[in-house]
């Protein structure tokens, strides 16, 4: 995927917050708004990256999310998908069940199991060699060969 097709998913992503419940294509829209979002629909199927913020503007949560658009495919070949929550007043069914305190990530496995949880940003590379390490994509690495 070309920079700009991940960029302009990434766009698409973040103007329907419903993307995943309309059956969007999830090797395209990898970033979505987190606030309506429900673990329950990723499991099995996907690894949810949730990353939170007390604003979009969180200087964390801004270079967090370039690190993630800088390598967009290594994600979906990992199957992961990025839920994004900036808004504490909006108390979605995310921070209620993780409980986040300013700017952080939590890296949620396919079997919907805390998997990662950092307070400040990481590489796509770093993220991608945590999930690497897990039974799960070693089987998923295995199968593919």
């Amino acid at each position: 995927m070309t920079r700009l097709a991940a960029m302009f998913a990434m766009f698409l992503s973040l103007t329907a917050p419903h993307a995943w419940a309309e059956g969007t294509d999830m090797t395209e829209a990898v970033i979505i708004d987190g606030l309506t979002a429900n673990l329950a629909e990723f499991k099995w199927t996907h690894r949810p990256l949730i990353v939170f913020a007390d604003s979009p503007y969180d200087p964390a949560f801004v270079r967090q999310m370039e690190l993630i658009e800088d390598d967009l495919p290594a994600l979906v070949e990992r199957d992961v998908v990025v839920l994004t929550d900036t808004d504490p007043s909006a108390r979605s069914a995310l921070r209620s069940a993780l409980h986040p305190r300013g700017f952080g990530f939590v890296l949620v496995g396919k079997d919907g199991g805390i998997k990662l949880r950092k307070p400040s940003p990481w590489t796509v590379r770093e993220i991608s060699r945590t999930i690497d390490k897990m039974p799960m994509r070693q089987q998923e690495i295995r199968e593919s060969r």
